[in-house]
């Protein structure tokens, strides 16, 4: 149970540290769940309505076992040329992908839900990033120093991989990084939460 029963239990069905980090700047008591969901691409399925379906069931599966709870999850998926970019995890496959990228943009499509009870609000977020003309030693050198490769498109927007960009094209900077909290304060308040709230000095006396 939420100690600070005068706002409802928030749960993040995420263990990501990233999104972790961007909710905990809205300064809100929460906690995270693991939704443990099979996240494979269904057939046909577009990488838009994939974000959107993933980020709605991670916050359905975790607000079936805390139904008092306004839960939050979320799905990011990169695309380039229309298709999905996935993790490098190798540092040759983050060579080809970077090469790939270089004088091209590519997209971050990032979904977003928040369930509370039978309510369940979506949003959707779509970053644009443009790469400089890249060289191999540029790649090489950047691919080094921070080593990628568990991140889909072989790079930190948050680090040292800003500097591989020509023009990022968003709303909401916090997006790229997992988590879209502009359009989460938007749901948030549709579930009864107004932010900025001070609940340190809202307790009831």
């Amino acid at each position: 149970m939420n100690q600070n029963s005068f706002i409802p239990q928030i749960i993040l069905a995420s263990t990501s540290p990233f999104r972790k980090q961007l909710l905990e700047k809205l300064q809100l008591p929460f906690e995270t769940a693991n939704p443990k969901l099979d996240e494979t691409p269904l057939t046909n399925e577009s990488v838009i309505d994939m974000v959107q379906r993933l980020s709605r069931q991670k916050a359905q599966v975790v607000a079936s076992q805390y139904p008092d709870a306004i839960v939050i999850g979320s799905d990011q998926s990169a695309t380039f040329n229309g298709k999905a970019i996935g993790k490098p995890r190798t540092h040759a496959n983050a060579i080809k992908q970077l090469q790939q990228f270089s004088g091209h943009t590519i997209e971050f499509l990032t979904g977003l839900a928040v369930v509370k009870g039978s309510e369940i609000h979506q949003a959707i977020d779509i970053t644009r990033v443009q790469f400089r003309q890249l060289s191999d030693t540029e790649i090489e050198h950047y691919l080094r120093l921070e080593t990628p490769y568990q991140c889909a498109g072989s790079f930190k927007s948050e680090g040292l991989g800003i500097t591989l960009f020509e023009e990022i094209q968003s709303k909401d900077p916090n997006a790229l990084i997992g988590l879209p909290l502009i359009e989460l304060t938007t749901l948030l308040k549709k579930c009864g939460i107004a932010l900025p709230y001070n609940y340190k000095h809202s307790r009831p006396t």
